[in-house]
């Protein structure tokens, strides 16, 4: 089941597009994403040889899972976080989202995430976050 992204909420305007979100099992999502390698972020950092930095990564997982629940988020765990790979946008502006979300018993979200570029892993983590009103 594919889901509607039209109204992601980001931080970043204009940082990255979906291209695809969609439930491959209960729980289990796939999303798709192109990084705007001319956005600003990467004319910092670094310049000459942009590097999507680690921050904005847990930000895109946060903003996805927000669109796939459909609530606002906050983190305030993270449990585990591992970055293998340096994702470089002029190389790999495309990436492949892995997201195994559970409501915990106390209602709190836990996501686990596999971040890949073609093939190669750059990013597993596992964060909870707390839903807030807006």
């Amino acid at each position: 089941m594919e889901i509607d992204f039209q109204n992601t909420k980001m931080l970043l305007t204009d940082f990255y597009t979906i291209q695809k979100i969609e439930e491959v099992e209960n729980g289990k999502y796939h999303a798709l994403i192109h990084l705007n390698k001319d956005h600003e972020v990467f004319k910092g950092h670094f310049p000459g040889n942009p590097v999507l930095p680690g921050v904005c990564t847990m930000q895109i997982i946060k903003e996805l899972t927000e669109t796939i629940l459909q609530k606002s988020l906050v983190l305030s765990r993270a449990i585990n976080v591992k970055f293998m790979a340096l994702i470089n946008p002029d190389v790999h502006p495309t990436l492949k989202l892995e997201l195994d979300i559970e409501t915990l018993e106390n209602g709190d979200v836990k996501v686990k995430n596999s971040t890949f570029f073609d093939t190669t892993l750059a990013l597993k983590l596992s964060n909870n976050y707390k839903v807030i009103d807006k």
